[in-house]
């Protein structure tokens, strides 16, 4: 197990994804949690996609930070190789770090990029996890 916890198995659990799923990666830099994309990676037995591949995927690893720009822009972005019945994981610096994003902030982005909240998780130990799927309707 890593310094910060991550196991393929606690990973592949918290994300609620089958082994195999396809998942894309938005707003990969220097500052992500390393052992958290290994074992993503280890559970889903196959590497995470980058941002200009183009096809349709089970899930989205979002990692944003307050100076990325605007949140609700930056859901929108991701949202064109998701399919039906995806999830999208937020990813943001926790409270104390730079880059943080208050959950509020969260929870009014969402609904206006055409999400919902469902849940948050601890993934990894500097970053604050928010689970997202698409609004009923869409």
């Amino acid at each position: 197990m890593s310094a910060t916890g991550a196991t393929k198995e606690t990973v592949g659990q918290k994300l609620g994804l089958p082994a195999g799923s396809l998942m894309q990666e938005f707003g990969y830099d220097e500052d992500v949690d390393f052992d958290l994309r290994d074992a993503l990676e280890d559970f889903l037995e196959t590497e995470l996609l980058d941002e200009d591949d183009q096809e349709v995927v089970d899930g989205i690893l979002l990692w944003w930070r307050a100076e990325d720009g605007d949140l609700v822009d930056g859901l929108m972005d991701v949202l064109a190789t998701l399919d039906e019945g995806g999830v999208v994981w937020l990813l943001t610096p926790k409270s104390g770090r730079d880059g943080h994003i208050p959950p509020v902030e969260i929870q009014e982005a969402a609904p206006l990029a055409g999400l919902h909240v469902t849940t948050s998780e601890s993934l990894a130990q500097d970053w604050a996890a928010f689970r997202l799927v698409m609004k009923q309707g869409k």
